[in-house]
């Protein structure tokens, strides 16, 4: 016979069972309505790490000569001023388009040369690439531009002699003082800033040791930009424009030392999960111009996908907002938010429908249906349950994607879902579990008593993977939404 204590115990929790309405009556959630709204872009903070950062620079005197560009460099994160590569980004140089053609005529020159003999200077400018010298028999525009065609992302070229130079005079193997430096953005004349005035040749007794120079400075520009090439794993949703995004859903931002998309990308899939609202989902670069000068190059992460109705941010001051552009992640499941079925306007579930299959153990009835009903979603008006709709029994049911995924075999993915285990409070709740099934194997679990939260698990992909999330033993009722896989 039970202890007093023990009765009242079972008594409790048998009343607590009975109140509960359950989902497929139209139970209330015992959730509380949430009206934090989601974090905006601080733009005075952008604006003011633009003011901070110097990311203007020219073909050091000591640069070899070369056809590599360094992979692009994160100089700014969230604020604070930083100088690292993005260990993340891969060689991506056969994704991008190229111009296929060298003729001068695709390029215009956006500033002259002084006269032979006159000092001139060379660009201090944002995204330098890389540089290489041309022969100087003649003051050889063609082969400068050939360069730029088949240096990854260049989009400009500073040709300019540079003398007193000794690895260019004696060194380097070309023999030449003719200098083609290799931008990622269009610079002018206001920008020629570099004088020489270094020494290159050793002290010798006490002998004047001859400073660098530069003479017959031109700068010539790629008359059509090129596009670049979307990332791998995400989709183009606007741009270029004049505005940046000014959306809810802000991660962060970084900047980068040249408008490099995949970098931005590859920021984004490594950004970490933010506590609301999960994995980073979209991003928008930009190039922020400084009282008429390209100054740095923003990159702002967001976990919900932003368009270009919120591109709305056109600068600060003396800082202006260009090519703005927004990518949005994408994810190998169809309908991952249930926001397909639509059966209803009001309150109905099925167990499923084109997208998503819902499936009961032997017996058991309605353990895994899909709702329309937005008071039991994460967001919009779907959501997965599982567990038995109407209470009439304890077993776990099964929800998978009508389709297997069409994941990349071999490469890694994350998988995020939204779990909620509140709808009959948390002494009813307590024993709830979700597993997540990749190719029918546990790859993790989320038990207990909780109120929608992200949750991150990361597989690796064989081809047409099989996803699934199993749980639920009614009254401790398991809702699932925003189901997102995508390419890590």
């Amino acid at each position: 016979m039970p202890s007093p204590m023990r009765f009242l115990a079972i008594a409790s929790l048998f009343l607590a069972v009975s109140a509960v309405v359950p989902p497929g009556k139209q139970g209330a959630l015992d959730q509380p309505v949430d009206d934090t709204p989601a974090p905006t872009p601080d733009n005075d903070a952008i604006a003011d790490t633009a003011g901070q950062v110097n990311q203007k620079s020219s073909v050091p005197v000591t640069a070899v000569p070369s056809d590599n560009v360094p992979a692009t460099t994160v100089t700014a994160l969230d604020g604070d001023l930083v100088n690292a590569t993005v260990a993340s980004v891969v060689d991506s140089s056969s994704r991008r388009r190229k111009r296929q053609s060298s003729q001068p005529g695709e390029y215009v020159e956006i500033f002259y040369p002084l006269a032979p003999g006159v000092h001139d200077a060379s660009i201090e400018g944002t995204a330098y690439l890389t540089y290489t010298v041309v022969n100087n028999a003649t003051y050889n525009i063609k082969d400068c531009l050939a360069f730029c065609d088949k240096v990854d992302g260049c989009e400009f070229v500073n040709l300019y002699y540079e003398f007193n130079n000794e690895l260019l005079d004696f060194v380097f193997s070309e023999k030449s003082n003719l200098k083609c430096a290799a931008y990622g953005d269009i610079h002018t004349a206001a920008e020629k800033t570099n004088f020489g005035g270094q020494a290159s040749y050793p002290q010798v007794g006490n002998e004047t040791v001859p400073l660098t120079y530069i003479t017959q400075s031109s700068g010539w520009a790629a008359k059509d930009l090129t596009d670049p090439a979307t990332p791998e794993g995400f989709s183009l949703v606007f741009g270029p424009t004049g505005g940046a995004n000014n959306a809810p859903g802000y991660m962060g931002f970084a900047f980068l030392d040249r408008y490099d998309p995949e970098a931005c990308a590859a920021l984004c899939n490594g950004r970490g999960y933010d506590p609301v609202g999960g994995v980073c989902q979209y991003f928008n670069i930009w190039r922020a111009v400084v009282d008429g000068v390209p100054t740095t190059y923003t990159c702002s992460m967001y976990y919900l996908v932003a368009d270009n109705s919120t591109a709305v941010n056109f600068g600060q001051g003396d800082l202006v907002v260009t090519l703005s552009r927004g990518y949005a992640r994408n994810s190998v499941v169809i309908d991952g938010g249930f926001e397909g079925f639509t059966e209803c306007d009001d309150f109905c579930f099925d167990t499923s429908y084109k997208n998503w299959v819902g499936t009961s153990q032997a017996g058991g009835d309605d353990d895994a249906t899909i709702f329309f009903f937005n008071q039991y979603a994460h967001t919009g008006h779907g959501s997965g349950l599982l567990g038995a709709a109407f209470g009439d029994d304890s077993d776990s049911g099964t929800l998978t994607p009508a389709q297997p995924l069409k994941t990349k075999a071999g490469r890694n993915y994350v998988v995020q879902v939204f779990v909620n285990n509140a709808f009959s409070g948390a002494q009813l709740e307590a024993p709830a579990v979700v597993n997540v099934l990749w190719n029918g194997k546990v790859v993790g679990s989320v038990k207990g008593f909780q109120q929608y939260t992200p949750e991150q698990f990361n597989v690796v992909a064989t081809g047409y993977d099989v996803l699934a999330f199993e749980g639920g033993a009614a009254p401790a009722w398991s809702f699932i939404d925003d189901v997102f896989v995508a390419l890590l």
